[in-house]
Order: C-alpha cells, then sequence, then structure tokens
C-alpha cells in the first residue's frame, strides 16, 4: 500500500532533482531554517515529507526572482501563516522592487558611461599605443566624474 501523499518521504537525492537545488543547497536551507530539520532514517540518511517540496518550490522561485534569505525566510513563513495579512508579502516585494529598480538606474548609467568610453576610444586613439588610449586613461582617474574626454558617469 502506497502511503497518503503527505506521509510520503523523499531522500535529499530525489527531493534535490526534483527541486532543481544540489543536495549542499537543501542541507544549507535546513541549516538556517528554511525547511524543517529532515527526519532520519535507521542508516541516518536525510528524508523529507513531500511538504518540503512545495516549501523548496517557493524558496526557488524567491531566489530566481533575487528575494535575499531574509526576505525569502520571510515569504516563506507567510506562506504558512493563516494569521498573517497578504500585505506584508506585498510590502516584502516593494522593497526588493524598489532595490531592483534602483540596480536598474545604476546598471543604465554604468552602460551610458561604458558607451562613451567606447566611443572615445573609436573616435580619438583607435590603433594607437594602448597606453594613450583614452579608455584606459579615463579610467586611471580616481574621480571618474572628471573623466572629461567621456563626460563619465553622468
Amino acid at each position: 500500500m502506497i502511503p497518503p501523499q503527505s506521509d510520503r518521504q523523499l531522500s535529499i537525492g530525489t527531493l534535490a532533482e526534483r527541486t532543481g537545488f544540489n543536495v549542499s543547497a537543501l542541507r544549507y536551507y535546513e541549516e538556517v531554517g528554511l525547511i524543517p530539520p529532515a527526519m532520519r532514517r535507521p542508516s541516518g540518511h536525510r528524508v523529507y515529507s513531500e511538504t518540503v517540496q512545495e516549501v523548496l518550490t517557493l524558496i526557488r522561485h524567491c531566489r530566481d526572482f533575487g528575494f535575499s534569505i531574509e526576505e525569502t525566510r520571510a515569504l516563506v513563513t507567510l506562506s504558512t501563516s493563516e494569521g498573517s495579512d497578504c500585505v506584508e508579502a506585498r510590502d516584502i516585494a516593494q522593497v526588493h522592487l524598489d532595490a531592483v529598480r534602483a540596480k536598474l538606474k545604476e546598471l543604465q548609467n554604468l552602460e551610458r558611461s561604458l558607451a562613451k568610453f567606447v566611443r572615445a576610444c573609436s573616435d580619438e586613439c583607435i590603433g594607437g599605443p594602448a597606453p594613450k588610449c583614452t579608455i584606459l586613461k579615463d579610467l586611471s582617474l580616481r574621480d571618474s566624474r572628471l573623466a572629461k574626454s567621456t563626460g563619465c558617469c553622468g
């Protein structure tokens, strides 16, 4: 007889395969309390209930979206906390979204600066001796805002 789904036990290897994590990640998530401690077979091997697979799927998606371990922990806790309001999950996501937008703006500024470096090199020194390259000169300046030939960082 096959036990009910909630009573089935999965080896750490099977759980890792089903969730796309490696075994060491599962051990880490157990160590930091994101998943409950494994039960142990008489042989000492870890086994988990199938409900842990659902939690790991949530963790996988949180990590794919770049949530930190602490943000992920909070979201995992909220996923099983009937007394909590979904506003808490929204607030966590909003803070993360704000951080992503700030990082995106920073990356866009970086992209503009790098494009100016490349353009200045192409216009002024391409094919010349490397020590006279505008990119290398601009990068060697202490304060990148002084990089006049590229108009760096802004």
